[in-house]
């Protein structure tokens, strides 16, 4: 009886190791087919895999043949071992003011820093802008598909996206597509910061 029960105990708390493959495997396609911004449908049309098949594989019910995670992989440009790779331990960045990027323009009257390292691919930026009293600093239109999101932490500025003007006070927030002309202008005697994240539609290659 007492070697049953311990044969049993092993039995159910020994994890299968294809299950785990299963599991991750699935983890990591959602991870990867989410960041490259494809739904299901939209990945099995470019990798020629069914959605049942996908949708079997994200939720760990289907282990994928060698020929059908290459399929995969090669949709999403990454490499087959990185759907079946363990998760890696989530990293820490330190950015120091002193060590940090910005760049000026307009003699020094605007300035931005970015908040995120430079290498790498990425889809989404985030900075800090600082605009000098009463200046206004204009943008060209970005990339299409560019989505900017600021908030307003010190003063007052006008936005004016394409003809359309809007003023931000201290807290406001703003999210347009910024895929026309665009102008940041400070409406005070103080110097004004903005937050903003732009999000692009595909990666930034650096």
């Amino acid at each position: 009886m007492r070697s049953d029960g311990l044969a049993s105990l092993d039995h159910e708390t020994i994890s299968d190791p294809s299950e785990n493959i299963c599991i991750r495997t699935g983890h990591n396609l959602r991870r990867l087919r989410t960041r490259r911004g494809y739904s299901l449908d939209r990945l099995a049309k470019v990798s020629g895999v069914s959605r049942a098949m996908l949708g079997q594989i994200e939720t760990g019910k289907s282990s994928p043949t060698l020929n059908v995670l290459a399929k995969i992989a090669a949709a999403l440009e990454v490499s087959c071992g990185s759907l079946i790779i363990e998760d890696e331990e989530p990293t820490t960045l330190l950015l120091n003011r002193s060590a940090s990027k910005t760049l000026s323009s307009s003699d020094g009257r605007f300035e931005t820093r970015a908040l995120f390292p430079y290498d790498g691919d990425r889809t989404v930026e985030f900075y800090e802008l600082r605009i000098a009293p009463h200046h206004a600093e204009r943008a060209e239109a970005h990339r299409h598909g560019t989505v900017e999101n600021l908030v307003v932490a010190e003063g007052t500025i006008e936005v004016v996206v394409g003809k359309q003007p809007y003023i931000l006070g201290e807290g406001d927030a703003l999210i347009f597509e910024a895929d026309v002309p665009h102008v940041y202008r400070n409406m005070t005697g103080g110097p004004a910061i903005i937050y903003l994240v732009s999000t692009y539609r595909e990666a930034i290659h650096i």
